[in-house]
C-alpha cells in the first residue's frame, strides 16, 4: 500500500502551497525518487485529482481533489469561510460577494461575504441559482462546451422568466454565453430580481478550467451612475483573477484589463 500512502502524501503538500509546487519541489517535499513522484503525478492528473500549469509547470490540487470537500452539508453550512479575495471585495465595496460552484447540474453558492449596507440582498450558503437568469451560473456555463451548456437549459424548459428583462429561451441564454465567453464576465441588470444588479466572473484553474464564479450584487439603487457599476465590476474580476492566480491560472486578459485602469 506504499504507493497509495504516497499519493496521499503529494496531496497533502499540494493542499498547502496556493501557488502550486514543481515536481522537483514536490519530489523533496514527500522525500520520493523523482522518477516515483512523476509516475504518481502522472495517474493523479490523469484522475483530475491534480492539474499541471501549462505555462509555468507547476503542480495544484485538481477539481477531483476538491470535490472530495464538498459534501452536501459542505455546502449547507452558514460557516463556510469565504475566500479572502471574496472578503476583500465585499469590503471593498461594501456589496454582498459570493461564491457559487456547478455540480451535478445545479449551481449553488458555497460560501459568502454579506454587504455592510442596512439592506441586504437574500443570499445564502446553499442556495441553487437557475442556470439561465443568474450571472453566476451563466458564467459557470460559459466555461463548459457548448452542448453540455445548452443540454443543461434544455433539461429545465420551459425557463421562468423571473422578471421582464430575464431570457427565457434557449437560444436568449446560448447567445449570451457567447457574449460572457468574449468579454469574460456576465452583468445581470434586474434579470433575477427585479432592482438588483449583479456581475459575475470566472474562477479559473492551471489549466483554465472555470471551477467556480465569483459574484457581487447589490441593489440598482447603489450601482446608479456608471463609475459605480465599473468600480464594482474592477473589484469583481480583481477578486476572480486571485483566486484563479491560487488555482495556477495566469489570467493574462484580466491583468490587461485591470492595467488599463
Amino acid at each position: 500500500m506504499q504507493v497509495v500512502v504516497r499519493a496521499l502524501d503529494v496531496l497533502r503538500v499540494l493542499s498547502g502551497e496556493h501557488r502550486g509546487l514543481a515536481m522537483g519541489e514536490i519530489s523533496q517535499r514527500v522525500e520520493m525518487p523523482l522518477a516515483s513522484t512523476h509516475r504518481i503525478l502522472r495517474v493523479l492528473e490523469g484522475e483530475r485529482f491534480v492539474t499541471r500549469s501549462s505555462s509555468n509547470r507547476r503542480y495544484f490540487l485538481g477539481p477531483a481533489a476538491r470535490e472530495l470537500g464538498q459534501s452536501d452539508l459542505a455546502r449547507q453550512s452558514p460557516l463556510v469561510t469565504p475566500h479572502k479575495a471574496v472578503a476583500e471585495a465585499s469590503r471593498i465595496t461594501g456589496e454582498t460577494v459570493f461564491l457559487s460552484e456547478l455540480l451535478g447540474g445545479r449551481v449553488t453558492c458555497l460560501a459568502l461575504a454579506e454587504s455592510g449596507h442596512p439592506l441586504r440582498l437574500f443570499v445564502r450558503v446553499g442556495q441553487e441559482m437557475p442556470l439561465h437568469a443568474a450571472a453566476a451560473a451563466r458564467v459557470l456555463l460559459a466555461g463548459r462546451p457548448s452542448a453540455e451548456a445548452r443540454a443543461l437549459l434544455e433539461v429545465r424548459t420551459p425557463l421562468v422568466a423571473f422578471t421582464d428583462d430575464t431570457p427565457h429561451t434557449v437560444e436568449q441564454v446560448m447567445d449570451r454565453l457567447g457574449l460572457i465567453s468574449k468579454r469574460g464576465y456576465d452583468i445581470c441588470n434586474s434579470e433575477l430580481d427585479d432592482n438588483v444588479w449583479a456581475v459575475s466572473a470566472p474562477v479559473r484553474t492551471s489549466t483554465d478550467e472555470v471551477v467556480a464564479s465569483v459574484t457581487l450584487a447589490a441593489p440598482m439603487h447603489r450601482m446608479e451612475t456608471a463609475a459605480d457599476r465599473e468600480g464594482a465590476k474592477l473589484a469583481l474580476l480583481k477578486a476572480a483573477a486571485s483566486m484563479s492566480a491560487d488555482l495556477g491560472w495566469e489570467p493574462a486578459d484580466v491583468d490587461q484589463e485591470l492595467a488599463a485602469h
